[in-house]
C-alpha cells in the first residue's frame, strides 16, 4: 500500500483497486492533555480510541447509507483498525462542517455575549477551513463560492445532509440517554461533483452530555456499545 497522507487521527493509504484505506490511530485533538474536538492539533493519546472510533463509524455509516445519504464507506476491518473507502476529492485544502445543537466550545467563545452556555441551537451549520496556523477560520457560503471552493448547490447539499446525519446521530444517542451538543463532519465529492460524507463519525468528533455532564470519548463509546 502507498501512504498518501498522514493525518492527526488517521493515516490514508491508496489501494490497488482505486479505493483508499484509512488506518485509525489512538490520537485525539485537544489542548494541554484535555480532549477537545474543536482544537486543531493532537493534544493527547488514548489507548484503544482508534478501535472504538472505527466501531462507531461503522455503526453510523451503515445507518446513513441505509437512509440514502451518500458516503465514502465501503467496508471495515476491526482486526487491523482500518476502513476501506471510495475515492473523493476534498473541498479546497480541507473543510470541516460543524453542526451545533447547543452553544458550547468555540461557538460560545465567539458569541458568548449573545448567548448563554448550553442554550439550544436549531442544528446550526457552520464551515471552517482546515488550517492550523490560521486557527481553522470560519467561512460563509458566499465566501466558498467566491473563492471557487464549491458551488452553491454543493453547499446546500452539504448543509442539508449535515442536518439529516446529525439527526440520525442524535437519535441513536438519545436512545441511550445521551444528548448530542455538537458534531463535526468532513465532505468530499466524486468525479461528477456529487457530495459525499467522508472521514469518520466517532466519539472523538462530537460533544455529548448525560444529565448535563460532559462525557469523554472513551466513556461515551463504552456507554454507546454497552
Amino acid at each position: 500500500m502507498e501512504l498518501v497522507y498522514t493525518g492527526k487521527t488517521k493515516n490514508v493509504y491508496k489501494l490497488d483497486n482505486g479505493h483508499y484505506l484509512l488506518k485509525f490511530k489512538d490520537d485525539c485533538t485537544g489542548k494541554d492533555g484535555v480532549f477537545d474536538p474543536g482544537e486543531n492539533s493532537v493534544g493527547l493519546t488514548i489507548e484503544g480510541v482508534g478501535d472504538v472510533n472505527l466501531r462507531m463509524s461503522i455503526y453510523y455509516f451503515e445507518k446513513i447509507n441505509a437512509a440514502g445519504i451518500p458516503t465514502h464507506y465501503v467496508s471495515a476491518n476491526l482486526a487491523d483498525t482500518t476502513m476501506e473507502v471510495l475515492p473523493a476529492r476534498v473541498f479546497g485544502h480541507g473543510l470541516e462542517v460543524i453542526c451545533r445543537r447547543r452553544a458550547v466550545g468555540s461557538f460560545l467563545r465567539r458569541y458568548g455575549e449573545y448567548v448563554e452556555e448550553g442554550a439550544p441551537l436549531p442544528s446550526y451549520v457552520e464551515m471552517t477551513f482546515k488550517n492550523d496556523e490560521k486557527g481553522d477560520p470560519l467561512v460563509t457560503k458566499d465566501g466558498l463560492i467566491v473563492l471557487g471552493v464549491m458551488t452553491g448547490e454543493q453547499y446546500d447539499a452539504i448543509r442539508s445532509q449535515t442536518q439529516r446525519i446529525t439527526e440520525i446521530v442524535a437519535d441513536e444517542l438519545a436512545k441511550r440517554g445521551l444528548e448530542l451538543y455538537d458534531i463535526k463532519f468532513e465532505y468530499g465529492y466524486d468525479e461528477n461533483g456529487d457530495v459525499m460524507l467522508i472521514d469518520e463519525i466517532a466519539s472523538g468528533n462530537m460533544r455529548v452530555y448525560k444529565d448535563g455532564q460532559y462525557i469523554d470519548p472513551m466513556t461515551l463509546s463504552a456507554l454507546f456499545f454497552a
